[in-house]
Order: structure tokens, then sequence, then C-alpha cells
């Protein structure tokens, strides 16, 4: 058994947090990246006022704090899209996406490494089983271009394993026995599994490939669950889905924009800005579309979906979560139930599923086979999705893993058989 550190890490660069792992007899795997923390949330914030920038939970409090500026969240979810070859503006400069991916990453890095106290120039990543569903050739587009950004901020050797795989590879270091497990990671941005016999004696092989089943994955995480939430439970006291003099239903891309983390800067463009001045002359619903002004004016559609995200949060423990909306009309407080959050998502649990079962199916094993789901990923606390995929396994134990840890530890353990 090697009992020296390894010399390279593990980097789990998440939609909604990233952690880094790092393979040492002894101590604990994952690196404090902020506040002695082991997860740095995928956020950059541009500070007008200070003409600074700053990452993680620094960004977000900043952001709250209300300076000016500019947050960006769901940085992943430019991988595979259209915008990555763009730029956005960025206190009055064009800022290209690649070079923002390559800020947050570069910044991963050197946390890492300050934490460690010593270098890194070989990492293995995660990546989701799809970056993007049913486009093979946009799928390793989006890989080519992770791994371009990996080598620009200073990683050598870059390689990559499925974010599920990883997730395995952790949970197999706590077995006793050999087990037919599910990993079921949800996390910000996509819903990844992977069906794979975990022992003890398994784990000791170089060679892993008979274990592995197969892999299934769909773009479906707590950003759609979050942009679902907001669409139900939110938009409609912004005037979504009201109705134009004539009858039609009020324009939506303006909702879609600010119910979406990683477009919601979309709202505040020039074109957006007259098109709601447009829409507002022959709409009815004159209040709602007033508290939506006041948003778009105000830039505060970030602090709309981070309230939207807490109501998620909340209602996984809880029947009912109230949206605190003081900021946009005093005493706009609407409540929105578990059963309207199960409603409002039905669709994308439902999709979920279809992806576990296809995956049973293409594996050729029956669902009775399978002993243990291991739930990873801070989205699949989410209480009726994680309900609705035990389903499709009647037999199967539930296994929550350290819901934002499990990639890095595991991506660690990976980077540490592949380089040493």
């Amino acid at each position: 058994m090697n009992l020296s550190p390894a010399r390279a890490c593990g980097i789990d660069f998440g939609t909604s947090n990233s952690t880094a792992g790092w393979l040492r007899p002894g101590v604990a795997t994952l690196l404090p990246l902020e506040d002695g923390k082991p997860t740095l949330p995928s956020a950059v914030f541009f500070n007008a006022d200070e003409d600074s920038m700053s990452v993680g939970r620094a960004a977000m409090a900043e952001y709250i704090d209300g300076y000016e500026g500019r947050l960006m969240r769901a940085l992943k979810s430019l991988l595979g899209s259209s915008l990555i070859d763009g730029h956005t503006e960025v206190l009055g400069r064009a800022l290209p996406f690649r070079d923002l991916l390559a800020t947050f990453i570069g910044e991963l890095k050197s946390r890492a490494e300050t934490a460690a106290g010593r270098p890194f120039d070989q990492a293995v990543f995660g990546r989701p089983v799809f970056f993007v569903d049913e486009n093979p050739e946009a799928d390793q587009r989006a890989q080519d271009t992770l791994e371009a950004i990996a080598r620009q901020v200073g990683f050598r050797d870059v390689s990559f394993q499925f974010e599920p795989i990883g997730a395995a590879l952790h949970y197999e270091t706590t077995l006793a026995h050999e087990e037919l497990v599910l990993i079921a990671d949800i996390g910000g941005g996509t819903a990844d599994f992977s069906l794979v016999r975990l022992s003890p004696e398994r784990s000791a092989r170089s060679e892993r490939a008979d274990d592995l089943l197969g892999n299934a994955g769909v773009h479906i995480g707590g950003t759609d669950f979050d942009r679902a939430l907001s669409l139900g439970g939110m938009m409609p006291h912004l005037g979504y889905r009201s109705r134009m003099k004539n009858g039609a239903e009020i324009p939506s891309g303006i909702f879609f924009h600010l119910a979406t983390w990683h477009t919601i800067n979309l709202a505040y463009t020039r074109q957006a800005w007259a098109d709601l001045q447009g829409i507002y002359r022959d709409a009815l619903a004159r209040t709602e579309l007033d508290r939506l002004s006041r948003v778009v004016n105000r830039h505060e559609g970030h602090w709309l979906a981070l309230q939207v995200e807490q109501a998620k949060i909340d209602l996984s423990t809880a029947e009912h979560a109230s949206l605190s909306l003081e900021r946009l009309e005093a005493g706009l407080a609407p409540v929105i139930t578990r059963d309207d959050f199960t409603t409002a998502t039905q669709s994308l649990v439902d999709r979920v599923a279809v992806v576990v079962g296809q995956l049973l199916k293409d594996a050729g094993v029956a669902r009775e086979r399978v002993s243990t789901i291991y739930f990873t990923g801070g989205s699949s606390g989410v209480p009726h999705l994680r309900a609705r995929i035990a389903a499709e396994l009647p037999c199967a134990r539930a296994v929550e893993g350290d819901l934002y840890g499990s990639i890095g530890a595991g991506l660690a353990v990976e980077a540490a058989r592949r380089y040493g």
C-alpha cells in the first residue's frame, strides 16, 4: 500500500459547488477552499463599487450586501451551450465566457494548492455522463473546452472520470462486502447514474471495466428545479402567464431569463427593457408588472433566484415555505407548499425516472437485483425525486453519501490510481 501523498488531485467543478480532493494517508481527502470549508460555491462577483472580483461565498455575500456589479453563477452550464464562444459585459469591458471559466477554475486550483502546501500539475476532473443530451459531438466539445481551460490555468496532465463513478469509488472505501449499487448523482446541472459492482476486493483491481454495468444521465439538476419552481411559484406574482388586453398570454421570454441562473443578465439588456415597456402598455396585470419592472430596473434577478433556491431547500424538509419579497413590495410574502413544488417539477422527476429504468434495461439487470441506491449531489435531497427513484428499485436500501463531497473525494482516489 502506498503511504505517501498522491501526486495528483481530483477536481469536481460543479454547477452549484466545487471541491478539490487530495489523497493522503490518515488525513481528510477534501481540501479546505473557503473559510475552512471544502466546498467553494461556483460563483463569481465583479464588484463595480470596488473594481474588484470575488468568488464563492464571498461573491454571494458582496452581492447580497448590495454592492453594484455582476454576479455569475451556474458557470458549468456554459459548457456545451452556444454561449461558451461568446462574451458578456463586465464593468464596462467585454469578458469572453471562456475567460470567465478560466478565472474560476484558476482560483479553484490556486486555493487547492494553498491548502495542500504544494503545486498540482496533474488532475482528474469529474464530468457529467452527458454535458449535452443526445449530441455526442457537442458533448465532446464541452469536455475538450474544459480540458483546454484546465491546461490554460496550469494543469499539465488532465484526464476525466464520470462524476457518479467518482462517487462510487468514494462509497467503496466504506464497504465490508460486495454490493450492486446504483449511484444517483443529482447536482446543480445534471442527473447522472452509474450501475456498478463494488467491494473491498474489487477496489484493489487496476482494471474495473467489468464492474461497471452501465452509465446514463440527463441534463436535469438543481437549477432546473429552481427554474420550474420559479415559474410555478414566483413568476406569476410578477405577471407570468397573465393576459394582454387582446386576450393573448403575455410574452414569456423575460420570465424564463429571470428563472434561469445563467441567463438572468439577459433580462437587463436595453432590448429586454424596451420589450417590457411595450408589453406594459397593453397588459392587464399592471400591479404584477410593476414588480417585474422593479426587478429589472434594480437588477434584482439573482436576489430573486436566491429566494426561490432557499424555498426549494426549505421544502425538502418542510411542508411550506414563504418567499420574502419585501424588496419589491411591502408585505409581499407568498407561500409555496411542497405540493406546489411537486406539481411544478413533476415532469422533471418523471424524466429522471425514465433514465433510471432505461439504464437497468440496457444493462440487462432486473430491478430486484440492485441492493443499494447511493444518493449524492445536493439535489438528491429533493424528497419526491428521491422517492421516485427508489420506486424503480423496490429491493434497494437508500444510502446518503456526502451530498457535496463524495465526488471530489472519489476523484482523488482515481487521481492517485492514475498518476501515483
